[in-house]
């Protein structure tokens, strides 16, 4: 079925709490929305409060721009959603709030109604949104007023607009000092992976296909030889052969079967079993592996079939791993599901309705949810943890 979506665009505003936390929670719940996609984010810009009660912090606005599926109705819906789950009170006008999320422009409809306007009325006065909007959508024209944001913006004055420096990740538990090699670490979930652990204090070596092709045998030990001559704390058998949207989509199923094998269960064995038997003689080390949640329930079609084959059998090789290298380095497998990487973002109205339907928190995982996960596994403060496959996957049992 085709899906038409429309490129919208929000506002979003905190002055309460933790604004930057709260504006990096909001544009994560977009990103994890079926249906929708988040294609740009503005950066964060301080501002000064306008009308409302006297004595008020400063806000924190961005703006984003998303490509929905829902009706302009349904997305107002979505975004007042997330301000409840923030904590929004809604009392006097233009009083304090933990969260603000309104619906600028969607695409060129014009609407007024009692529940929604578009464009947003208030949009070409206000200078706190006009300056994050103009930084994604610049040559964007007002469909009332035909008039590119950029020339509004130059309109008004963009007084107390003040960018402020990027988001800093999540750095809990922390892995400083440490060495790490995470495969298949150029996108997805294993950059997010490798992201973090940067993020931590880890020095990471980054896998790709140039470095080091896994589909032969002397390429793995060439890697593993490699990054253990730097020494190496943390191994993360993240790599896996895409036959959902790569080369390979289009391959028999012998094809992919065998690139499924090789990448995702060969390599996997043959690195944890190299450098794990190195971390025991050393005498400390951690080993992550990557399963699926659903390989042990199984799901109907062709390629569930070879994930649940390949990815099972990394699953209960990891349980056997943990027993072998115990007690001086922990192995652990982390299985994701619905998890928005490449597929997830082109997945059709079916799928995505699909993934509401089966995930009890009603939404995609994202990558960082997969390294957040990670991160803690590696990490001290999960030093009694070995052996177990830790699903991440928004409740499916």
């Amino acid at each position: 079925m085709t899906v038409f979506m429309t490129t919208a665009f929000l506002a979003l505003g905190s002055n309460l709490g933790d604004s930057r936390g709260t504006l990096d929670a909001a544009v994560r719940r977009l990103r994890a929305e079926p249906g929708l996609r988040v294609l740009r984010i503005s950066s964060y810009y301080k501002t000064a409060p306008v009308g409302g009660p006297p004595g008020q912090a400063l806000y924190l606005n961005a703006a984003v721009a998303v490509e929905a599926a829902h009706s302009p109705q349904a997305l107002l819906a979505l975004c007042q959603r997330i301000e409840h789950q923030h904590g929004r009170q809604r009392s006097e006008k233009d009083a304090p709030r933990t969260l603000d999320i309104d619906v600028l422009l969607y695409g060129d409809e014009v609407m007024d109604s009692p529940e929604l306007t578009v464009p947003h009325p208030r949009l070409h006065e206000r200078a706190f949104v006009l300056a994050p909007l103009a930084e994604i959508a610049g040559s964007v024209t007002h469909p009332v007023l035909k008039t590119t944001i950029d020339d509004l913006l130059k309109a008004v004055s963009p007084h107390d607009c003040e960018k402020t420096p990027p988001s800093r990740p999540l750095t809990r538990g922390g892995l400083p000092e440490l060495r790490a090699l995470v495969t298949g670490s150029t996108s997805g979930i294993g950059k997010a992976i490798a992201d973090l652990f940067e993020a931590s204090g880890a020095t990471v070596l980054r896998h790709g296909s140039r470095l080091a092709d896994l589909r032969e045998a002397a390429q793995v030990d060439r890697l593993a030889e490699d990054a253990w001559a730097g020494g190496l704390d943390i191994l993360v058998c993240n790599a896996g052969a895409d036959t959902l949207t790569g080369a390979l989509a289009k391959a028999s199923y012998n094809d992919k079967l065998e690139a499924l094998l090789d990448i995702d269960l060969k390599s996997t064995m043959r690195l944890a079993r190299t450098l794990g038997g190195r971390m025991k003689v050393r005498g400390r080390g951690v080993i992550l592996t990557i399963g699926w949640d659903q390989a042990e329930t199984g799901m109907e079609g062709e390629s569930p079939q070879l994930f649940a084959a390949v990815k099972g059998a990394v699953m209960t090789f990891t349980r056997s791993l943990a027993k072998s290298l115990a007690p001086e380095v922990r192995v652990n497998c982390i299985a994701p599901g619905w998890i928005r990487t490449a597929w997830g973002e082109t997945a059709s109205a079916e799928w995505q309705e699909r993934v509401r339907r089966e995930t009890p928190l009603g939404i995609w995982g994202l990558p960082e949810d997969v390294a957040n996960a990670a991160l803690w596994l590696a990490s001290p403060l999960a030093s009694f943890i070995t052996g177990q496959t830790i699903r991440v996957n928004g409740g499916v049992v």
